[in-house]
C-alpha cells in the first residue's frame, strides 16, 4: 500500500520473533492493498494534491506517494536490514554496476499531452538521473522502452485504485530482476490518484512482492514535460531514491532525532519543504537547518541538488543487500 500520512507510533526495534525464520521481509510491513487500506491511507494524506491535471499545476506542491513507515515499521525494517546486512567497503567512494532501467510509456493516444513521451525525453532523463546520482557511484543505462496504449491505465492506476490496475499492468510488461529499475509514466489525471507526481516500492520489499517492484511517476514530470516546477526529471530522482532504500528527509520529524531517515548527515525536519524556502528550520533544537535542496524533499526540481554521503552509503547498502546489485 502507498500513502503520505503523518508517522507516528513508537521507536524500540520489536523483538527477534517479530520476523519469520528465512524471511526477507518483515510481516509489519505494508501488505498489498485492501478497500479499508485504501480509505485510511487517502483519509490521512497530508499533502495529497487533488488539483486539475488539465492545467499541469499542482495548487499544493510535490506529491510522492510512496508509504511513510511509521516509526516502528521503521524500527523493524531497520532490524531485519541489520540482520541480513551485506558490507559494502569502502562503500563512501565504492561504484555499482550500471543499472538496467527499462521505461513504460502508458499513453490514451498518440500526443505528448496524452502521455506519449517522445524518446529525446526519456533519453534526457535517464541523462539527468545520471548526474543526479553521480556522487552517489550508481549509474543507469536505458535497456528498453516499451509503449503501452491504455487510457484507463494512464487516467486512473496509482496506488490507490481498487481495480488493481497497477498489479495486471506490471504482471505483463514488467522485465528482469531485484536489480533492474522498471519506470511507467501514467497521468494520474482521475480517481483517488488525480494529482500525484509518483511513487515507489522500497528494496526490502521485493522478496514479499517482487512484481510490483518499480517506480510509477507523471508523464509530464520528465525533463521538458509541462508540470510548472516539476518538468526537470528530478521526480524519477526522488522516487528511484525510494527504490534504493531511502526515505524521506522528515521521516520521524523532529521528535525523532536518533532516529528519522536513518542518515546521520541529513537534518531532522518537521515537515517537507515546498517551493525553495532557503534557510528554513523547523527543528531548531536540533543541529542544522532543513535540507531543502536534498533529493529527498519536496521542494521545486529547480531547488533539489544534492544526496549526501550518508544517503549514498544506505542506498549502496540497502542495494547490495536486497537488490544484487553489485558495489
Amino acid at each position: 500500500m502507498r500513502g503520505t500520512w503523518n508517522a507516528s507510533g513508537s521507536n524500540k526495534k520489536p523483538s527477534k520473533s517479530a520476523f519469520s525464520p528465512g524471511s526477507i521481509i518483515p510481516p509489519t510491513l505494508p501488505s498489498p492493498p485492501t478497500m479499508a487500506s485504501f480509505k485510511t491511507a487517502l483519509a490521512l494524506a497530508l499533502f495529497y494534491c487533488a488539483s486539475s491535471v488539465s492545467t499541469l499545476a499542482p495548487t499544493v506542491g510535490r506529491t510522492c506517494a510512496t508509504t511513510t513507515l511509521t516509526d516502528k515499521e521503521v524500527a523493524a525494517a531497520q532490524e531485519h536490514f541489520l540482520e541480513h546486512r551485506k558490507p559494502v567497503r569502502n562503500s563512501a567512494f565504492a561504484k555499482a554496476a550500471p543499472i538496467n532501467v527499462y521505461f513504460h510509456v502508458v499513453h490514451k493516444d498518440r500526443t505528448v499531452n496524452g502521455g506519449f513521451i517522445p524518446d529525446t525525453a526519456i533519453a534526457n532523463q535517464i541523462q539527468v538521473l545520471n548526474d543526479d546520482y553521480a556522487s552517489t557511484g550508481f549509474s543507469f543505462a536505458l535497456r528498453n522502452v516499451s509503449r503501452i496504449q491504455n487510457a484507463e491505465w494512464f487516467n486512473r492506476l496509482g496506488p490507490f485504485d481498487t481495480d488493481y490496475m497497477e498489479f495486471e499492468m506490471k504482471r505483463r510488461y514488467r522485465q528482469g530482476g531485484a536489480a533492474d529499475l522498471n519506470v511507467y509514466t501514467v497521468g494520474f489525471e482521475t480517481g483517488a490518484s488525480e494529482g500525484l507526481l509518483g511513487y515507489a516500492f522500497y528494496p526490502f520489499e521485493y522478496a514479499k512482492d517482487p512484481q510490483r517492484d518499480g517506480v510509477i511517476v507523471h508523464h509530464a514530470s520528465v525533463p521538458g514535460g509541462s508540470l510548472a516546477a516539476y518538468n526537470l526529471g528530478r521526480t524519477l530522482t526522488h522516487e528511484a531514491g525510494h527504490w534504493m532504500g531511502l526515505y524521506h528527509t522528515w521521516q520521524g520529524r523532529c521528535t525523532n532525532i536518533e532516529g528519522g531517515d536513518l542518515v546521520d548527515d541529513t537534518p531532522v525536519e518537521n515537515e517537507p519543504s515546498y517551493g525553495c524556502p532557503v534557510g528554513r528550520d523547523t527543528c531548531p533544537q536540533a543541529p542544522g537547518v532543513d535540507s531543502i535542496r536534498n533529493f529527498m524533499n519536496y521542494a521545486d526540481d529547480s531547488c533539489m541538488t544534492n544526496f549526501t554521503p550518508g544517503q549514498a552509503t544506505r542506498m549502496k547498502e540497502q542495494a547490495v543487500t536486497y537488490r544484487q546489485i553489485v558495489v
